[in-house]
């Protein structure tokens, strides 16, 4: 269940959303409250497999998806080296086998009756500031997402994972898996030859633990 190789754990929320079944129920409760202030709360991602996860981080390794800075601007990954490839995906993507979707706790969302129904969700903070269309969710959320028991892991900028106003984790649940998350654990999920940059995460591996898998 920690690595996402396994879907035991999980319940539908809707059509293509899988979820912690323990989250289900909570969840629904606040999307209840916020619709009542006329906020339409809904998933754009939650359960994320460790296949998907692996598929998104060799794809941005070897150049087939675009890479970031830290102010979310384009990189030119061909003058990057492989430590430089890793930190910049470390940035915004988690590492497969370690990413918070894998529980089915962690969910990333957006107010879809603050956007056209043809609106393409970028998931990018603009979008959840001050005039962006997901200003007023943010402000909702601060107030009342806590009461239901959810959290943002990746609300402050401690110079690991971006800043991701949109992501929330259901901590009740998400707790439990976070004490199992220990640099054993991480070793484990190195050992697979399909991984891309596997050297240069190894060579970096207690950094990487502090700073990117723990909030």
């Amino acid at each position: 269940m920690i690595s996402g190789k396994t879907e035991v754990h999980l319940a539908e929320l809707s059509d293509h959303c899988l979820l912690h079944r323990e989250v289900i129920s909570p969840f629904k409760s606040m999307q209840q409250a916020a619709a009542e202030q006329g906020i339409d709360l809904q998933v754009a991602s939650g359960f994320r497999s460790y296949e998907r996860q692996l598929a998104i981080w060799n794809a941005k390794a070897n150049g087939q998806r675009v890479l970031l800075d830290s102010d979310g601007n384009p990189i030119d990954s061909d003058n990057l080296d492989d430590t430089a490839k890793m930190f910049a995906i470390l940035r915004w993507s988690a590492l497969p086998g370690c990413s918070r979707h894998h529980w089915g706790t962690d969910m990333d969302v957006w107010d879809a009756a603050a956007v056209p129904s043809d609106y393409q969700l970028q998931l990018v903070p603009e979008e959840y500031v001050q005039d962006g269309p997901f200003s007023r969710l943010t402000t909702w959320l601060d107030k009342h997402a806590e009461s239901f028991g959810f959290i943002r892991p990746y609300a402050v900028d401690k110079g690991g994972v971006a800043p991701e106003p949109w992501h929330l984790s259901y901590l009740p649940v998400a707790q439990q898996f976070e004490q199992q998350m220990d640099i054993t654990f991480v070793r484990k999920i190195l050992d697979n030859s399909d991984l891309a940059l596997r050297e240069s995460l190894a060579d970096h591996l207690d950094g990487i633990v502090d700073n990117y898998l723990s909030r």
